[in-house]
Protein backbone atom coordinates (compact mmCIF):
# COMPACT_ATOMS: atom_id res chain seq x y z
CA UNK A 1 0.00 0.00 0.00
CA UNK A 2 1.78 3.35 -1.07
CA UNK A 3 1.61 5.69 1.42
CA UNK A 4 0.91 9.67 1.72
CA UNK A 5 3.43 12.21 -0.18
CA UNK A 6 1.31 15.05 -0.10
CA UNK A 7 -0.82 16.41 1.69
CA UNK A 8 -3.36 19.58 1.51
CA UNK A 9 -5.12 20.56 4.80
CA UNK A 10 -7.98 22.89 4.29
CA UNK A 11 -5.17 25.23 2.32
CA UNK A 12 -6.36 28.78 1.71
CA UNK A 13 -4.90 31.01 -0.57
CA UNK A 14 -5.64 34.74 -1.95
CA UNK A 15 -3.01 37.10 -3.43
CA UNK A 16 -3.83 40.09 -1.13
CA UNK A 17 -5.99 41.48 1.04
CA UNK A 18 -7.89 43.22 -1.58
CA UNK A 19 -8.45 40.04 -3.73
CA UNK A 20 -10.79 37.01 -3.60
CA UNK A 21 -9.90 33.85 -2.66
CA UNK A 22 -8.04 31.53 -5.24
CA UNK A 23 -8.45 28.69 -2.42
CA UNK A 24 -10.81 28.18 -0.25
CA UNK A 25 -10.44 25.39 2.37
CA UNK A 26 -9.15 23.02 0.11
CA UNK A 27 -7.58 19.36 1.02
CA UNK A 28 -6.73 16.76 -1.07
CA UNK A 29 -3.81 13.96 -1.02
CA UNK A 30 -1.18 12.62 -3.24
CA UNK A 31 1.00 9.20 -3.03
CA UNK A 32 3.74 7.66 -3.64
CA UNK A 33 4.50 7.06 -7.25
CA UNK A 34 0.93 8.46 -8.10
CA UNK A 35 0.44 10.18 -11.34
CA UNK A 36 -2.29 12.85 -10.56
CA UNK A 37 -4.23 15.32 -13.11
CA UNK A 38 -5.05 18.83 -11.87
CA UNK A 39 -8.11 20.67 -14.26
CA UNK A 40 -10.00 23.22 -13.64
CA UNK A 41 -11.24 26.33 -15.65
CA UNK A 42 -8.70 29.47 -16.01
CA UNK A 43 -9.05 31.02 -12.31
CA UNK A 44 -10.02 27.77 -10.60
CA UNK A 45 -6.57 27.56 -8.38
CA UNK A 46 -4.52 24.76 -10.36
CA UNK A 47 -1.40 26.61 -11.10
CA UNK A 48 -1.53 28.42 -7.45
CA UNK A 49 -1.95 24.76 -6.41
CA UNK A 50 1.76 24.31 -8.07
CA UNK A 51 3.16 27.38 -6.80
CA UNK A 52 1.98 26.45 -3.44
CA UNK A 53 3.76 22.57 -3.24
CA UNK A 54 7.28 23.68 -4.65
CA UNK A 55 7.31 26.77 -2.09
CA UNK A 56 6.94 29.81 -4.33
CA UNK A 57 3.57 30.93 -2.55
CA UNK A 58 2.82 30.16 1.24
CA UNK A 59 -1.12 29.42 2.19
CA UNK A 60 -2.96 32.39 4.43
CA UNK A 61 -5.16 29.22 6.11
CA UNK A 62 -4.11 25.34 5.93
CA UNK A 63 -1.22 23.51 6.22
CA UNK A 64 1.18 21.42 3.33
CA UNK A 65 2.99 18.64 4.46
CA UNK A 66 5.50 17.10 2.03
CA UNK A 67 6.95 13.82 2.54
CA UNK A 68 6.03 14.48 6.66
CA UNK A 69 7.50 18.21 6.57
CA UNK A 70 5.24 20.99 6.74
CA UNK A 71 6.10 23.77 4.11
CA UNK A 72 7.12 26.72 5.38
CA UNK A 73 9.38 29.37 5.57
CA UNK A 74 12.13 27.02 7.32
CA UNK A 75 11.52 24.49 5.45
CA UNK A 76 11.09 25.52 1.61
CA UNK A 77 14.69 24.67 0.65
CA UNK A 78 14.10 21.42 1.72
CA UNK A 79 11.17 21.09 0.04
CA UNK A 80 12.65 22.20 -3.11
CA UNK A 81 14.93 19.56 -2.87
CA UNK A 82 11.32 16.78 -3.18
CA UNK A 83 9.35 19.11 -5.79
CA UNK A 84 10.85 19.72 -9.00
CA UNK A 85 8.97 21.77 -11.44
CA UNK A 86 8.24 22.57 -15.40
CA UNK A 87 6.56 25.71 -16.36
CA UNK A 88 4.96 26.21 -19.96
CA UNK A 89 7.67 28.65 -20.82
CA UNK A 90 10.95 26.65 -20.71
CA UNK A 91 12.73 29.66 -21.88
CA UNK A 92 11.86 30.65 -17.81
CA UNK A 93 13.73 28.07 -16.64
CA UNK A 94 17.09 28.37 -18.66
CA UNK A 95 20.24 29.72 -17.37
CA UNK A 96 23.23 27.90 -18.90
CA UNK A 97 24.79 28.37 -21.81
CA UNK A 98 24.22 25.07 -23.24
CA UNK A 99 22.65 22.43 -22.53
CA UNK A 100 24.76 20.73 -20.13
CA UNK A 101 25.51 23.70 -18.36
CA UNK A 102 21.38 24.29 -17.55
CA UNK A 103 21.17 20.46 -16.52
CA UNK A 104 24.10 20.62 -14.30
CA UNK A 105 23.14 24.61 -12.74
CA UNK A 106 20.55 22.49 -9.81
CA UNK A 107 22.96 20.48 -8.84
CA UNK A 108 26.07 23.11 -8.65
CA UNK A 109 23.74 24.60 -6.18
CA UNK A 110 22.96 21.67 -4.16
CA UNK A 111 26.81 20.88 -3.71
CA UNK A 112 26.89 17.28 -5.67
CA UNK A 113 30.31 16.02 -6.26
CA UNK A 114 31.75 16.42 -10.31
CA UNK A 115 31.86 13.00 -10.88
CA UNK A 116 28.21 12.22 -9.71
CA UNK A 117 27.26 15.38 -11.63
CA UNK A 118 28.77 13.99 -14.73
CA UNK A 119 26.67 11.18 -14.47
CA UNK A 120 23.54 12.62 -13.99
CA UNK A 121 23.60 15.00 -16.55
CA UNK A 122 24.32 11.80 -18.79
CA UNK A 123 21.31 9.45 -17.34
CA UNK A 124 18.76 12.14 -17.77
CA UNK A 125 19.48 13.57 -20.91
CA UNK A 126 19.73 9.86 -21.99
CA UNK A 127 16.46 9.09 -20.11
CA UNK A 128 15.06 11.98 -22.24
CA UNK A 129 16.35 11.48 -25.39
CA UNK A 130 18.77 14.40 -25.89
CA UNK A 131 22.33 12.64 -24.86
CA UNK A 132 23.63 14.06 -28.38
CA UNK A 133 22.59 17.88 -27.52
CA UNK A 134 25.59 18.37 -24.60
CA UNK A 135 27.08 21.17 -26.25
CA UNK A 136 23.92 22.50 -27.81
CA UNK A 137 22.76 26.51 -27.03
CA UNK A 138 19.21 26.20 -25.50
CA UNK A 139 17.91 28.88 -27.92
CA UNK A 140 18.79 26.36 -30.82
CA UNK A 141 16.09 23.82 -29.83
CA UNK A 142 12.74 23.38 -30.67
CA UNK A 143 9.84 23.66 -28.44
CA UNK A 144 9.70 19.88 -27.68
CA UNK A 145 12.98 19.86 -27.03
CA UNK A 146 13.44 22.77 -25.06
CA UNK A 147 10.78 21.13 -22.33
CA UNK A 148 12.81 17.40 -23.12
CA UNK A 149 16.48 19.35 -21.12
CA UNK A 150 13.71 21.52 -18.52
CA UNK A 151 12.95 18.00 -17.56
CA UNK A 152 16.22 16.36 -17.35
CA UNK A 153 17.46 19.69 -15.56
CA UNK A 154 14.83 19.19 -12.57
CA UNK A 155 15.15 15.17 -12.83
CA UNK A 156 18.85 15.92 -12.38
CA UNK A 157 18.90 16.82 -8.34
CA UNK A 158 16.77 13.76 -8.08
CA UNK A 159 12.93 14.97 -6.65
CA UNK A 160 10.16 12.87 -5.44
CA UNK A 161 7.62 15.21 -6.82
CA UNK A 162 7.45 16.40 -10.51
CA UNK A 163 5.01 19.13 -11.19
CA UNK A 164 4.25 20.01 -15.22
CA UNK A 165 2.80 23.17 -15.05
CA UNK A 166 0.76 23.51 -18.56
CA UNK A 167 4.14 22.08 -19.83
CA UNK A 168 2.76 21.04 -23.14
CA UNK A 169 1.10 23.97 -23.52
CA UNK A 170 2.74 25.71 -26.21
CA UNK A 171 3.86 23.16 -28.41
CA UNK A 172 2.02 21.12 -31.15
CA UNK A 173 0.34 17.39 -30.75
CA UNK A 174 3.36 15.77 -31.82
CA UNK A 175 5.16 17.60 -29.52
CA UNK A 176 2.56 17.08 -26.61
CA UNK A 177 2.92 13.66 -27.26
CA UNK A 178 6.59 13.08 -27.46
CA UNK A 179 6.96 14.69 -23.75
CA UNK A 180 4.23 12.79 -22.35
CA UNK A 181 5.46 9.51 -23.48
CA UNK A 182 9.04 10.91 -22.11
CA UNK A 183 7.20 11.98 -19.03
CA UNK A 184 5.51 8.69 -18.25
CA UNK A 185 8.72 6.60 -18.62
CA UNK A 186 10.76 8.88 -16.85
CA UNK A 187 8.45 8.50 -13.93
CA UNK A 188 8.13 4.65 -14.46
CA UNK A 189 12.11 4.30 -13.92
CA UNK A 190 12.48 7.02 -11.28
CA UNK A 191 9.52 5.86 -8.85
CA UNK A 192 8.20 9.57 -9.53
CA UNK A 193 5.02 11.39 -7.94
CA UNK A 194 3.65 12.41 -11.26
CA UNK A 195 1.30 15.92 -10.74
CA UNK A 196 0.02 17.38 -14.24
CA UNK A 197 -1.56 20.80 -14.76
CA UNK A 198 -3.46 20.65 -17.51
CA UNK A 199 -5.94 21.65 -20.43
CA UNK A 200 -4.95 18.63 -22.71
CA UNK A 201 -7.71 15.79 -22.10
CA UNK A 202 -5.44 13.30 -23.81
CA UNK A 203 -2.89 14.01 -20.69
CA UNK A 204 -5.53 13.32 -18.44
CA UNK A 205 -6.92 10.01 -18.86
CA UNK A 206 -3.38 8.92 -18.75
CA UNK A 207 -3.40 9.78 -15.27
CA UNK A 208 -4.08 7.37 -12.19
CA UNK A 209 -6.33 10.27 -10.84
CA UNK A 210 -7.81 13.27 -11.56
CA UNK A 211 -9.00 16.11 -9.29
CA UNK A 212 -10.75 18.58 -10.80
CA UNK A 213 -10.70 22.40 -9.19
CA UNK A 214 -13.60 24.98 -9.82
CA UNK A 215 -13.91 27.94 -8.03
CA UNK A 216 -11.18 27.20 -5.43
CA UNK A 217 -12.44 23.75 -4.19
CA UNK A 218 -11.90 20.83 -4.69
CA UNK A 219 -14.97 19.84 -6.85
CA UNK A 220 -14.21 15.86 -7.91
CA UNK A 221 -11.45 13.59 -7.19
CA UNK A 222 -11.12 10.36 -8.85
CA UNK A 223 -10.39 8.25 -11.79
CA UNK A 224 -10.74 9.30 -15.24
CA UNK A 225 -13.17 7.25 -15.97
CA UNK A 226 -15.37 8.14 -13.04
CA UNK A 227 -15.11 12.06 -13.54
CA UNK A 228 -15.60 11.69 -17.16
CA UNK A 229 -18.63 9.75 -16.96
CA UNK A 230 -20.32 13.30 -14.83
CA UNK A 231 -20.10 14.97 -18.86
CA UNK A 232 -23.31 17.31 -18.45
CA UNK A 233 -21.96 18.24 -15.03
CA UNK A 234 -18.62 18.98 -16.14
CA UNK A 235 -19.85 21.34 -18.91
CA UNK A 236 -21.65 22.87 -16.05
CA UNK A 237 -18.36 24.12 -14.38
CA UNK A 238 -17.06 25.16 -17.84
CA UNK A 239 -15.05 21.87 -19.11
CA UNK A 240 -14.93 19.98 -22.02
CA UNK A 241 -14.82 16.34 -21.86
CA UNK A 242 -12.93 13.71 -24.18
CA UNK A 243 -14.48 13.65 -27.98
CA UNK A 244 -14.59 9.50 -27.75
CA UNK A 245 -16.90 9.95 -24.42
CA UNK A 246 -19.09 12.36 -26.32
CA UNK A 247 -19.16 9.51 -29.23
CA UNK A 248 -20.15 7.15 -26.66
CA UNK A 249 -22.81 8.70 -25.27
CA UNK A 250 -24.03 9.34 -29.14
CA UNK A 251 -24.18 6.07 -29.77
CA UNK A 252 -26.00 4.85 -26.57
CA UNK A 253 -28.67 7.76 -27.34
CA UNK A 254 -28.62 5.65 -31.15
CA UNK A 255 -29.67 1.90 -29.84
CA UNK A 256 -26.22 1.07 -29.76
CA UNK A 257 -25.47 -0.28 -26.08
CA UNK A 258 -21.77 0.78 -25.54
CA UNK A 259 -20.93 -0.86 -22.21
CA UNK A 260 -18.33 1.10 -20.37
CA UNK A 261 -16.90 4.90 -20.57
CA UNK A 262 -14.26 4.61 -22.94
CA UNK A 263 -11.01 6.97 -22.68
CA UNK A 264 -9.71 6.52 -25.88
CA UNK A 265 -10.41 5.06 -29.62
CA UNK A 266 -9.39 1.67 -28.62
CA UNK A 267 -11.52 0.81 -25.84
CA UNK A 268 -14.32 2.13 -28.20
CA UNK A 269 -13.72 0.18 -30.74
CA UNK A 270 -12.75 -2.91 -28.59
CA UNK A 271 -16.38 -2.51 -26.67
CA UNK A 272 -17.90 -2.47 -29.86
CA UNK A 273 -15.88 -5.31 -31.28
CA UNK A 274 -17.27 -7.43 -28.30
CA UNK A 275 -20.59 -6.71 -28.85
CA UNK A 276 -20.53 -7.36 -32.44
CA UNK A 277 -18.82 -10.83 -31.52
CA UNK A 278 -21.60 -11.63 -29.22
CA UNK A 279 -24.69 -10.46 -31.58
Amino acid sequence: MRGKLIEFRNVSFRYGDDYPWVLKNCSFDIYESEWVAIIGHNGSGKSTIAKLLNGLLFPQEGEIIINGQEVNQETIWDIRREVGMVFQNPDNQFVGTTVQDDVAFGMENRGVPRDEMVKRIDQNLTAVGMAGYLLTEPHRLSGGQKQRVAIAGVLAVSPQVLILDEATAMLDPKGRTEIMETVSNVQDKNDLSLITITHDLREVVQAERVIVMNEGQVWEASTPREVFSKKDALQKIGLDVPFIAVLAEELKKAGVPVTKEPLNHEELVEDLWTLHSIT
